[in-house]
């Protein structure tokens, strides 16, 4: 952080005083967002590993592990469609500290769960936490750091996300076979989350009511005037005033492309693609998710340097682009090696194939995939590893001598792919590759950043909240489709259809995105409610021609 500072002295001349520790503000203010996001992304990942041995410990179903995986799914929606009237009615600062209580006290019932009810009970306090976390953090931070900044800051959030997934699975690993490794796992979610909560102690509460508006204020005749406070109700995001419907159709249009590009679900297919170029049993399995996770971090990082640089709405426009055309290029390859599409939680009825294929659970000792788990990020779905293990009667539920999670790789091997498909098949692996880096350092981190720029103060918290519980909405569309969709047109118009939505996207990103960099949230509040139409954002418009006064504003904790 200090190095960062060094190389960016402009970062230290925020809008507010910050009384006995101004140096601490930049480094505080990082850590809120890079903390927040860690946890989000490691309560998101961690089921991954702690549901083979819970389905041991409490013998799961298929309906029983969707359940469980889903549960984080609902209580964020849940936290989307309250959260807003939380964060503007008691501030950003409270809505963070009350999100970590919560946390811990979802992380208590899952650590100590002596049954189903207990770990769903968990899972929904979980998602509630960090979805209400999520949309406060980067609120917090847009308003507390000034415009040269906040692209940085509120990216951080999202670098976050991918780091915490990598933890994760790090920790995953590390406590697969311990006893009750599950519980650890689950516990460990409360470390971030704590220090996050030493870092806001140290904080202002956010801005107050009067650097809200005298951030920037147009003089006239040399006086600066003073400006009310307006008062917005959620049914003025669907009206003329002050641009309101324009704003809304920039934030909705942003986190509904978002997921109807498919980018949670063709993640779901990283192990076959991985499995498909030679990499076989369980390193598949790794490399999708560690392989695709690195490049994730690194893809973000890259979005850090670019985003204050080369702007939201070009890393926009690009990411997109590049979506497009690797998830068509998945699909075209597809058509010429198809890949396995059934989803590996049912059985395939016996009379449907020969007996003694691999996966027949008739046979003595057979091999079968759990279940894939449905991705539970709006910005950042991830591949959740399919691992392979035996079948065996459950233990009773709670029973701490169950035993230990089986090794990687135990699927009976398959044949080679032909050499004239190796071409096609490392096509693909660019591809994903390609698909992964694209999203996170266009719509993951940008969607987040913009969504905090575009509304009033007096609403933004409402607005943030309305436009993710259409994510959260849209992501569960788009998961509960994905199985149907394959069914009906085929894992490649799947993939092509994704790419054409991409474009669309595009799009739309082209003529009603504006460009926010280098802009205070009063500028580009300004710029809103000048225009009527956000087309007339596609290029950004000069605000020479007003003039306006920067006021220093202290705000204490």
């Amino acid at each position: 952080m200090d190095a960062l500072a060094r190389s960016h002295p402009e970062l230290c001349s925020c809008h507010f005083s910050f009384p006995g520790r101004p140096r601490l503000l930049l480094p505080l203010c990082a850590s809120v967002s890079l903390l927040g996001g860690l946890t989000f992304g490691y309560e998101l990942a961690v089921v991954s590993g702690a549901l083979l041995p819970l389905q041991l410990d409490f013998g799961l179903s298929c309906l029983e592990q969707e359940l469980l995986v889903g549960s984080l799914l609902l209580g964020a929606l849940l936290a989307s469609l309250v959260g807003g009237v939380l964060i503007d009615r008691y501030g950003r600062k409270q809505a963070i500290l009350g999100s970590n209580v919560a946390l811990l006290a979802g992380s208590l019932s899952l650590s100590l769960a002596g049954s189903l009810a207990w770990l769903v009970l968990g899972r929904l306090v979980a998602g509630f936490a960090i979805s209400l976390s999520s949309m406060a953090c980067c609120i917090y931070v847009s308003e507390l750091v000034g415009p040269r900044q906040r692209g940085v800051l509120v990216s951080l959030y999202e670098a976050g996300i991918t780091l915490g997934i990598l933890l994760s699975y790090a920790l995953n690993y590390a406590l697969a076979g311990a006893p009750g490794g599950w519980r650890h796992m689950f516990g460990w979610a409360a470390v971030p989350a704590l220090l996050q909560s030493l870092s806001l102690f140290c904080l202002p509460a956010g801005t107050t009511e009067a650097a809200a508006h005298r951030d920037l204020i147009p003089l006239q005749g040399g006086e600066a005037t003073k400006l009310g406070r307006p008062r917005y109700s959620l049914l003025d995001l669907f009206r003329a005033r002050d641009n309101m419907r324009g704003r809304t159709m920039v934030g909705l249009g942003l986190v509904i492309f978002q997921q109807l590009t498919g980018q949670p679900n063709v993640l779901c297919y990283a192990s076959t693609i991985f499995h498909s170029v030679g990499f076989r049993g369980g390193s598949s399995a790794v490399l999708a998710s560690v392989g695709l996770g690195a490049v994730k971090v690194v893809s973000t990082l890259t979005a850090l340097g670019l985003v204050d640089r080369a702007g939201r709405r070009a890393l926009l426009l690009a990411g997109c682009a590049l979506m497009a055309l690797s998830v068509s290029g998945i699909g075209l390859v597809s058509f010429t090696v198809p890949m396995d599409s059934s989803p590996s939680c049912l059985a395939v009825p016996n009379a449907s194939r020969p007996a003694g294929l691999p996966g027949d659970s008739s046979l003595p000792g057979a091999v079968v995939s759990p279940p894939p788990l449905p991705v539970t990020s709006e910005n950042q779905g991830k591949p959740v590893p399919p691992t392979s293990v035996k079948i065996k009667p459950h233990p009773k539920a709670g029973n701490r001598t169950a035993p230990p999670l089986p090794a990687l790789g135990t699927a009976a091997p398959e044949p080679r792919s032909a050499p004239e498909h190796a071409l096609l098949h490392w096509t693909a692996l660019v591809c994903m590759m390609v698909f992964v880096s694209a999203f996170s350092f266009g719509f993951g981190p940008v969607t987040w950043l913009v969504l905090s720029e575009i509304y009033p103060v007096e609403i933004r918290g409402r607005a943030f909240a309305f436009c993710n519980s259409f994510n959260w909405a849209s992501n569960l569309l788009v998961s509960l489709s994905f199985l149907h969709l394959i069914g009906t047109i085929g894992l490649s118009w799947t993939f092509l259809l994704y790419g054409l939505t991409a474009v669309l996207g595009l799009g739309f990103i082209y003529a009603f995105v504006p460009e926010t960099k280098g802009q205070s949230l009063a500028e580009i509040d300004q710029q809103f409610q000048k225009r009527r139409f956000a087309l007339s954002f596609g290029h950004r418009q000069s605000s020479t021609s007003i003039p306006y006064t920067r006021i220093e504003v202290s705000a204490t904790s």
